[in-house]
């Protein structure tokens, strides 16, 4: 009797390793299944746009966004008298005015080289660039003049505004397959550009925005233009065009609602601040379909930044960036630096990031505010030179002095920021430098975050500062550096993860930090060497 007993219980400890090997084997199936559909290179970016918007999905509630129409009536800007190789700003604001005027239509730049200062679109007006069309923009403060209201690395201000500008309009466009050419570098817009200032020193935050006027007056620095910038408007379509050698900032719709932006190629490469595509303080957009080689980071999100942001109080949220390339920039997708209003409901999928440095990219400051929360990433593959997921939290003393600083912990207001609940699915990265680096703010560590479903190949492994809350589940990850080094961090946990790294054997440097899980990881804990340090 004992022995069958015992036989018995043999058969089902048998049968119970079957069992957590089969489900073992299967959850490692699902992963590669999910990971499968992680799409190539080839297989994103604008030379795939399709002509129809397909739905919107989202994990939060998003709403349809379909593309704006506008009235039959056509006009071209040689109908007034444009003129190739002779500055052409009047009879192309004049198209887009008189079309406004009779109720909307497409003002059309046809195929051709032509120059010209600031254009403002109007409400109801489509500015389209035929196949062919060249807009070459002026390096000359003049023809940027006067000074608008725009926002300027997140603090209002009076200034040459944009190359292509709108204020408080409603269904406009820019479309075609046109190029447009930022101004010349031997102007004196590039000339006089600020570039020895932090801006909130630059500005001066006690005067009324209607005062803080920069447009060159008796030869002082000024704020460069950027490239496309609709503020307060609505229903807002950029579409086709390719964009090169911007002053600044390319595509940045600031306080808008109701945003489309797809098809877009972008080269700024080289351009100090050629940010690619920046979404400022606006809600419900959809980028789709774009290509950015950017000066420096490819897409961001922003919200105003530090007192001034805080006073005006417009987060960026419900933002969708889905089948988009960006080839080459300091961080593919970045949340920050400027973060007052807050960044929320941003959902990045089936992208691919190619020769940028970080991969994923969060930035602000602690005198910055706000923060971002409920961000999600899926599908998504990755070829860089620096981390794959990078947390800067802290900046530098160039731009904020002592506050850079990590220690002493500083009493929490309404400029300290805070990023929490940030979820990455179905990731892929081929190389980089590093997984992860965090570098946290003492007093509101990172919190929330999850990496789920994720093949990653990098030298380095894991830094993390000031962290409270951030799980790895369910990946591979080869690295040539066994090392993790932890500071100040707590609730860190490695689930299913497989490290391959040299000797099979991790070393874990742990000060003031809880020691991290690890759930069935291999290699198993007893491979792990811990290093506790004061």
């Amino acid at each position: 009797m004992n022995h069958l007993a015992g036989r018995n219980i043999n058969y089902a400890l048998l049968f119970l390793l079957a069992l957590l090997n089969s489900c073992s084997l299967k959850k490692e199936n699902s992963t590669k299944n999910q990971l499968s559909a992680v799409p190539f290179k080839g297989q994103v970016g604008a030379v795939h746009l399709p002509a129809h918007i397909a739905p919107i999905k989202a994990p939060f509630p998003m709403p349809p966004l379909k593309k704006p129409q506008f009235p039959a009536l056509q006009k071209r800007i040689t109908e007034l008298g444009a003129k190739e190789g002779v500055k052409a700003t009047k009879e192309i604001q004049q198209t887009i005015d008189e079309l406004n005027q009779r109720g909307g239509g497409l003002a059309i730049v046809p195929k051709g080289k032509w120059l010209t200062g600031r254009i403002s679109l109007k409400s109801n007006v489509n500015l389209h660039l035929e196949e062919g069309a060249e807009l070459y923009f002026s390096g000359e403060i003049e023809d940027y003049l006067p000074a608008v209201f725009t926002r300027n690395e997140g603090i209002e201000v009076m200034s040459l505004g944009a190359c292509i500008y709108a204020n408080g309009q409603e269904n406009i466009a820019i479309t075609g397959r046109g190029r447009l050419i930022g101004p010349t570098k031997d102007g004196s817009v590039r000339r006089r550009t600020m570039t020895t200032q932090v801006i909130e020193e630059f500005v001066d935050l006690r005067k009324p925005v209607a005062e803080r006027v920069f447009e060159g007056q008796n030869n002082s620095p000024i704020l460069p233009p950027m490239f496309i910038s609709p503020i307060n408007c609505k229903n807002v379509l950029i579409e086709g065009v390719s964009l090169e050698n911007t002053a600044f900032w390319n595509i940045v719709p600031i306080y808008c609602e109701g945003v489309i932006i797809r098809g877009i190629t972008v080269n700024s490469v080289g351009i100090a601040r050629g940010d690619g595509i920046d979404i400022e303080s606006s809600k419900n957009v959809l980028i789709e379909y774009c290509t950015l080689s950017s000066g420096d980071d490819c897409f961001t999100i922003k919200a105003g930044r530090g007192e001034d942001g805080i006073r005006v109080n417009k987060a960026s949220e419900n933002i969708v960036i889905r089948f988009s390339l960006a080839r080459e920039g300091h961080g593919a997708i970045t949340v920050g630096s400027e973060t007052a209003g807050m960044i929320k409901n941003l959902y990045v999928h089936d992208c691919v990031f190619e020769e940028t440095g970080s991969g994923i990219r969060f930035k602000t400051r602690r005198p910055r505010g706000g923060g971002g929360e409920h961000i999600y990433y899926d599908r998504i593959r990755m070829n860089l030179s620096g981390a794959a997921f990078n947390w800067d939290m802290l900046g530098s003393a160039q731009h904020v002095g002592d506050l850079a600083n990590r220690l002493p912990a500083r009493a929490i207001n309404s400029l300290t920021p805070e990023f929490k609940n940030i979820v990455a699915r179905n990731i892929i990265v081929e190389r980089a430098s590093q997984f992860v680096k965090i570098n946290g703010i003492t007093e509101t560590p990172l919190r929330d975050v999850l990496i789920e479903n994720a093949d990653i190949k990098a030298d380095k492994l894991f830094t993390a500062v000031d962290v409270n809350g951030f799980t790895v589940r369910n990946a591979k990850v080869q690295a040539k550096d066994p090392n993790i080094s932890l500071l100040a961090v707590k609730q860190l946990t490695f689930e299913n993860v497989q490290f391959i790294v040299p000797s099979d054997t991790l070393i874990l440097s742990v000060s003031t930090s809880e020691k991290p899980k690890f759930i069935n990881c291999k290699p198993e804990t007893r491979q792990i060497k811990t290093k506790v340090l004061n």
